[in-house]
């Protein structure tokens, strides 16, 4: 029997599969135009089917809703693809071979840029895997590339766990830069490394920034991603993220007005495969307190709420972050331009001055999403002078939390968005050393936060891209040494698919729309190379969607 939505003949039929639905499980599923219009055994869906019916034999494939990255940088991955790669280079001479490659298709006076040195998407260890045990530096860059100017880029460095962030230059390279002798390094964060009879720097630079600082100041000169390249990149990102069951993001680290030109391209050229809800990221002139409240109100209105925009591309919110360093400053002075990141740098104030624009955003309905724990005081603070209640404010990047602050977030009504990878899988055993064994329960503390009733998002920080391992993380609750961390706080895997999905939904307020399969709701779907519901529990970060379908269109299928 069918649960029917619609009278019209079904455009696409998934039949003889194990459709997980809000009602349980069925065989097969009938989808009319963008919604999914039925639910039942094959025989049933089947019989719906007209002479123009897409017609796919799921063959026992498990379909789960479309996933919802709560936190996902999708524009990156297309990036990473954009420069050429040094992985697979295992000495020095490898990467001058590598580079002197470039160079002979390259015109003299042309700029080559490079991907880090070491093997992604990590780029841990890197010179345990040099035989030289050392960086190239401007000399053997000038051998490869005696006529071109010569960056390596550094990793971004969420990429892995640990500084410095090291990139390298040769003296052609160094000579645009207006780099010599009598440079000084524009903050101590950053090491411009030098011969040591000399003083004449050696290429290398060493920066103890997670976020680079060097390409954005010293080597400006370096060429940027051009808008070209971000917007094929992006439409390649969405097909790498439907790869992996990804339907849908929610971009709330904000996004910098190139890459909204990028994705507002790709969807004039109908590339578009992802949907995407974006949180503005502002880029303040100033960080007067007065002037940041004017400018909201000259130009905010248009955020609130909903904001602007449609189920595919939509802008509403605010990006907020407490931060008055001079690295701050030196990342901004390159706008337009934000390199890896994505987000204008400078959408980070001083306390005061975001607290102003905090409280005048909860005044005009314009809700706030903070990644770093110090914002949930002040988000409590906003509350005391304007409630922000139903407004469903986002704190995003859960490091760990008190049952107090637990409570608190569902007391303020907000969303959270994990990010299992860097802060479990990566840190967990760490952090369990840091808060004590006695505190381990406060670690990423899914369970209190769900029992609490927050809402809880799933989010990739595109490390890596497939929130599969994120459900696998707040499954099995184990860190890259294995140990077993807080396993109290797991969630079953129903719990975790359903975060990974109707949570990222939540942060829309789109829960009634998509995020779980029912008659009626939008067909954004996954048919998966394994049943996250029963395959093996280490199996579960693996799994790849074979079929993916977004507003009743398949925008994937495994080859």
């Amino acid at each position: 029997m069918a649960t029917a939505h619609s009278t019209c003949s079904p455009t696409l039929v998934l039949l003889n599969g194990k459709v997980v639905a809000d009602d349980g499980i069925h065989e097969a599923v009938a989808i009319s135009g963008s919604r999914i219009a039925a639910l039942g055994t094959s025989a049933a869906i089947s019989a719906l089917a007209a002479d123009g019916t897409d017609i796919v034999d799921l063959a026992g494939r498990t379909v789960v809703a479309g996933l919802i990255d709560g936190h996902a940088h999708m524009d990156r991955e297309g990036l990473k693809s954009t420069l050429p790669s040094l992985s697979g280079c295992r000495s020095i001479e490898d990467i001058v071979e590598r580079i002197a490659a470039i160079a002979r298709t390259s015109k003299p006076g042309e700029w080559i840029v490079t991907m880090p040195i070491g093997e992604p998407p990590s780029y841990e260890d890197v010179l345990a895997g040099i035989a030289e045990g050392r960086f190239p530096d401007r000399r053997d860059l000038d051998r490869a590339a005696p006529d071109n100017p010569v960056y390596i880029r550094s990793i971004w460095g969420y990429w892995r766990s640990d500084l410095p962030l090291v990139s390298m230059a040769n003296s052609a390279a160094l000579k645009l830069a207006g780099i010599d002798a009598a440079t000084v390094a524009p903050t101590p964060s950053i090491e411009i490394c030098r011969n040591e009879a000399t003083g004449e720097p050696t290429g290398v630079f060493v920066e103890t920034n997670k976020m680079p600082v060097v390409e954005l100041s010293l080597m400006r000169q370096a060429p940027h991603f051009s808008p070209a390249e971000r917007v094929s990149a992006l439409a390649a990102s969405m097909q790498a993220y439907n790869r992996a069951g990804t339907t849908s993001v929610f971009e709330g680290h904000g996004v910098a007005s190139e890459v909204l030109d990028a994705y507002r391209e790709v969807r004039a050229r109908g590339q578009q495969t992802v949907r995407a809800s974006m949180i503005f990221s502002p880029a303040w002139g100033t960080t007067s307190p007065d002037d940041c409240r004017a400018m909201l109100k000259s130009w905010g209105h248009w955020l609130a709420g909903r904001g602007l925009g449609d189920q595919w591309l939509a802008m509403s919110g605010l990006y907020g972050e407490i931060d008055n360093s001079l690295e701050r400053e030196l990342r901004s002075a390159a706008f337009p331009q934000t390199g890896w990141a994505g987000f204008h740098y400078n959408s980070s104030l001083p306390r005061d001055a975001l607290k102003t624009v905090l409280v005048e955003a909860a005044r005009n309905g314009i809700r706030a999403v903070g990644i770093l724990p110090n914002m949930l005081d002040l988000f409590a603070e906003v509350d005391d002078i304007v409630p922000i209640s139903g407004q469903r404010w986002v704190l995003g990047h859960i490091v760990s939390l008190t049952p107090d602050q637990v409570k608190q977030i569902a007391d303020l009504g907000m969303a959270v968005t994990t990010h299992m990878s860097a802060y479990l899988y990566k840190r967990g055993s760490e952090l369990v050393e840091k808060l004590g064994k006695d505190r381990a329960s406060e670690i990423v503390p899914l369970r209190s936060l769900r029992d609490a009733g927050v809402p809880i998002s799933l989010g990739s920080d595109n490390v890596p891209l497939s929130l599969f391992y994120s459900v696998a993380h707040a499954v099995n609750r184990r860190d890259r040494t294995g140990a077993l961390i807080a396993p109290e706080q797991a969630l079953t895997r129903e719990e975790a698919l359903e975060c990974a999905a109707l949570g990222g939904a939540a942060l829309t307020f789109e829960e009634a729309d998509k995020g779980s399969i029912a008659v009626g709701k939008l067909a954004d779907l996954a048919a998966l190379s394994a049943d996250p519901l029963s395959c093996a529990a280490d199996e579960l970060a693996q799994i790849v969607s074979e079929l993916t379908v977004v507003d009743g269109r398949i925008v994937y299928r495994q080859q």
